[in-house]
């Protein structure tokens, strides 16, 4: 069922977004009397294929892992001289400028859509109130407790947990002052913290920022009952069922799921020994922990999980927008991310941040399929945030991108004559290149997940 949601959802994003920005270079296109000759989804063999009565041939490919639009032009192909005027390379500057920067654009107005829609549809979200702050950590030096609520993180209001940790992303690989205001418990009270950050988590594998501050957020105590085992795992090897109950790990009690997982993780490929009751009898159980991940990022894993504990009320709440204030949520998010999205390429370049953050289509397949397993609204998210990063690093000005292209139209304004042919060519050999090498490394940082 995973595979299936996996296979479903990374088809179903691929054509809402690759359909979306090629309809962006349509329009414009279209609008600036070029002659668009074909507009495909996918490439290789045509699965389904028709004309409109413009003459434009729409296409669905067998291969969708990309698309295009194929727009008349004299350095590709003989034109008559009857639609010399509707040849791309004839038109203006600002008009070759406009058809390409609307692409990437389409992006950026297909995710403020998503978040202007998820911003009316709302959520339940848990109140960002400290569970736990771990003794000499950042964050108990700078004087925070449990029973605090986030307020806002540099300046920034926060609704949930969600928020706190994308506002502490944008601070990864940074020295300086990290701005946190609290509500004190059981009061109206605010209260603001500072934390000195000092090169926070650079080039740290997959880093967790917020446990890295030494905050525990708060959760409902899950009694630790095993509800569900990976049939591959460590828990199910060592005989381990449905219905059992951990009472001891390394012959510490554990009363709560919480505490054995954040145990577990740190004794990844370690034997231990687990205290378990079954049918009213205590017993004793020996295994040896799985790995997952590689470096700092590595962890313990059992193979087990238990059933989600019921939240209080209290403790929730219900974010929603209206209409007319949902399109100014839906902005603030969009460019919100898209700022994110290219500082974080920036602390690559510059060493600020891992390179193994870096995802490719791997790891995207994998979280279509659970964002869409999760339901409409984590999809609708996740297409938004993906939506984005396709606009981003399309918009970067290396040959063969749009961004590369845009680079070359504002070279030709200024110098008043394109680029010659060859200065071109050699562009897009380094271009190429570049992509080459930017999607391998994503591939091996994806190998290196699973």
């Amino acid at each position: 069922m995973n595979a299936l949601y996996m296979i479903i959802g990374t088809l179903v994003a691929l054509g809402i977004l690759v359909t979306f920005h090629e309809f962006g270079h349509f329009w414009m296109a279209r609008r600036c009397g070029v002659k668009v000759l074909r507009f495909s989804v996918g490439f290789g063999t045509p699965l389904v294929r028709w004309h409109d009565r413009h003459g434009t041939e729409f296409v669905v490919a067998a291969i969708p892992l990309g698309g295009y639009v194929k727009m008349l032009d004299e350095r590709e192909e003989e034109v008559s001289s009857g639609e010399i005027g509707q040849a791309f390379n004839r038109k203006t500057v600002k008009q070759r400028f406009a058809i390409v920067f609307a692409g990437p654009l389409a992006n950026f107005i297909l995710a403020f859509l998503f978040f202007w829609l998820l911003a009316m549809l709302g959520s339940q979200q848990g109140r960002p109130i400290i569970g736990s702050v771990e003794p000499g950590s950042l964050a108990d030096s700078a004087g925070l407790s449990a029973g605090q609520e986030i307020v806002s993180v540099d300046g920034e209001g926060i609704s949930g947990w969600a928020a706190v940790n994308l506002q502490l992303v944008k601070r990864l690989g940074e020295t300086g002052q990290l701005d946190l205001v609290v509500r004190e418990r059981n009061a109206t009270l605010e209260t603001e913290h500072v934390i000195q950050l000092e090169n926070w988590l650079k080039n740290v594998d997959e880093p967790n920022p917020i446990d890295s501050l030494g905050i525990k957020p708060w959760r409902p105590v899950i009694v630790p009952v095993i509800a569900e085992l990976d049939e591959q795992g460590p828990a199910r090897a060592a005989g381990l069922q449905v219905g059992d109950r951990l009472l001891q790990l390394n012959g510490r009690s554990v009363s709560d799921w919480y505490v054995i997982v954040d145990q577990i993780r740190e004794l990844a490929g370690q034997p231990i020994t687990l205290l378990v009751e079954r049918d009213g009898r205590s017993m004793d159980m020996a295994l040896t922990l799985g790995v997952r991940g590689e470096g700092e990022a590595r962890r313990g894993y059992l193979g087990a999980g238990v059933q989600p504990a019921e939240w209080p009320q209290e403790m929730l709440q219900e974010i929603r927008f209206g209409p007319i204030d949902a399109i100014a949520e839906g902005a603030r998010k969009t460019w919100s991310m898209s700022l994110l999205t290219l500082d974080s390429l920036k602390k690559m370049l510059f060493g600020e941040l891992s390179v193994k953050n870096l995802s490719g289509p791997i790891t995207i397949a994998k979280v279509a399929g659970a964002s869409a397993q999760s339901g409409l609204g984590d999809f609708l998210n996740f297409l938004a945030y993906l939506s984005i990063s396709l606009g981003v690093l399309n918009l970067l000005p290396i040959p063969v991108l749009d961004g590369g292209h845009l680079l070359f139209y504002l070279i030709e304004w200024v110098r008043g004559a394109p680029l010659p042919e060859k200065v071109q060519a050699w562009g897009m050999q380094i271009g190429i290149s570049l992509v080459i090498g930017v999607m391998l490394l994503a591939l091996v940082n994806d190998i290196g997940r699973l």
